[in-house]
């Protein structure tokens, strides 16, 4: 989207985030917002149990710099880096996640492996390059393995951003 019209994509995040919290705000207070309300609730984590869900925000947020701070490339692939890679992460971590290393504070192998492969690929198909790839899936992979809770959501794109515009000089 952002390749078509870059005003827009941003403006898009800005509303998404906003419109996001007030509802948010309005389903602490208890009015239902449809869908919203059972999508939060579906994505929640027991620590976000009656309290405000900050993933979307920080999500949101975290593709807004991205966008904000790199050129095209860099920022579709950090942007991509949040989507697949932390997401592909979590997913395969719950479903199938069994060797957890004390080092990976709770976070398992498998959703690292998840990681470093969905980050890989997305990078390779936007750089066409295996070292700006491997430069955006090990960063990716590190940042996911650190204990920032939904602060990775900020830090994975600016941070993977920022190693592809290094690995592409």
């Amino acid at each position: 989207m952002a390749l078509v019209n870059y005003p827009l994509a941003a403006l898009a995040l800005v509303t998404g985030v906003l419109g996001y919290a007030v509802m948010e705000q309005m389903r602490l207070a208890g009015v239902e917002v449809p869908l919203v309300s059972t999508l939060t609730g579906m994505a929640s984590r027991p620590r976000d149990m009656n309290r405000f869900v900050l993933g979307p925000v920080t999500l949101g947020i975290g593709a807004l710099l991205a966008l904000l701070f790199f050129p095209p490339p860099a920022a579709a692939i950090g942007i991509y880096a949040l989507a697949f890679g932390d997401g592909f992460a979590s997913l395969v971590g719950k479903l199938f996640g069994r060797v957890r290393p004390a080092i990976l504070r709770g976070k398992s192998i498998e959703g690292s492996m998840a990681c470093f492969i969905a980050v890989f690929v997305s990078a390779w198909l936007v750089s066409r390059s295996y070292t700006v790839s491997l430069a955006a899936a090990v960063t990716a992979t590190a940042v996911e393995a650190l204990p920032l809770k939904d602060y990775d959501n900020i830090a994975l794109p600016l941070i993977v951003g920022a190693a592809v515009q290094l690995a592409m000089r």
